[in-house]
């Protein structure tokens, strides 16, 4: 099937669907002359379909919307991550996909380190010692104290553009950073030193803390499982900003129960909401937050941004989208 053409801009219809973000008000904002609506539940979204043009969604994406869309062109993620997109339907059905790939890059990143110091300085302990009013005394044990990141290792197992951002703010604490990419010809991204994906095990020795930007594919399903926990250096720290799954979970429970594992910082599970009955809820070794690395004040904006950019792409009729999928 050839792929649809976008109607004049008088005519176009674009819906955006989340249970949360307002986009509708930021793409009406700069964006005059088209119709915009916005679906908040999956029925609402179901229902609208039909007279719709552009659509821009994440998780509350099904495939057999394509089956209810006959004026669809053009489908804008709202998320980096794809798994939901059956691409070869949408080549069937002439229907273009773009991710959001680069929007949250700088965000997650910030959320990583934040993540780090929080563990390094203590920072959640302190919390909870604020919320039981009680100063906390000196501390003999240097080991039990807060620690600096100056001269430690950090692996970063993914070095795409979320890896390579935070290359760049670790090397601003002077940290040593080493990285692990699909393909380490495409340069070290910030990194001191860059391997392929295949040398994990071998890399991980090394790092004091080990950060996962790496997206979920079936590579990196259970990436961090036992035998990788085993090689990791005692006492080292895991910060999980890509996906649950990547993490085996009761791998990283008993790693972190045994004391092979120092400490985690973890802002994706491999089921979300996390269960209630979760032995990470109560960790004290674990900073939990409830996968909200990429949401930021400036979420919908940044994703208005490739919008615009690709459907002035289609307009034009040019080739290619930005984070065109396929």
């Amino acid at each position: 099937m050839t792929t649809k053409q976008l109607p004049p801009r008088g005519e176009l219809v674009v819906l955006f669907a989340h249970a949360a973000y307002q986009l509708g008000v930021e793409l009406e904002r700069r964006m005059a002359g088209v119709r915009i609506i916005e679906a908040r539940t999956l029925d609402e979204f179901r229902a609208k379909m039909p007279d719709v043009h552009v659509a821009s969604c994440s998780m509350m994406w099904r495939n057999e919307l394509l089956d209810v869309a006959p004026k669809l062109v053009f489908v804008q993620s709202v998320s980096a991550g794809m798994n939901q997109y059956d691409v070869a339907k949408f080549k069937a059905a002439g229907v273009r996909l773009a991710s959001a790939q680069g929007v949250n890059a700088r965000a997650v990143a910030e959320h990583a380190i934040a993540l780090i110091l929080s563990i390094a300085r203590k920072l959640h302990t302190g919390r909870d010692n604020q919320h039981r009013k009680f100063w906390r005394g000196m501390i003999s044990d240097p080991g039990q104290r807060e620690d600096e990141l100056g001269g430690k290792t950090v692996l970063i197992v993914g070095l795409g553009g979320i890896g390579g951002r935070l290359a760049q703010i670790c090397k601003a604490f002077d940290m040593k950073v080493i990285a692990t990419r699909r393909d380490p010809a495409k340069g070290a991204g910030g990194a001191d030193e860059v391997f392929a994906d295949r040398e994990l095990m071998q890399v991980l020795p090394r790092a004091d803390i080990v950060v996962l930007t790496c997206p979920i594919t079936p590579e990196t399903t259970s990436l961090m499982n036992a035998a990788a926990f085993a090689r990791m250096k005692p006492g080292a720290m895991l910060i999980n900003v890509a996906r649950g799954p990547v993490v085996d979970e009761p791998a990283l429970i008993a790693a972190l129960q045994s004391g092979r594992l120092g400490a985690a910082g973890i802002d994706v599970t491999v089921e979300e909401p996390l269960a209630a009955a979760s032995p990470l809820w109560t960790m004290e070794n674990v900073v939990l937050t409830p996968h909200t690395a990429g949401e930021t004040q400036a979420y919908e904006a940044n994703v208005v941004d490739i919008l615009l950019e690709n459907l002035g792409r289609l307009e034009r009729g040019e080739a290619r989208l930005r984070n065109e999928f396929a």
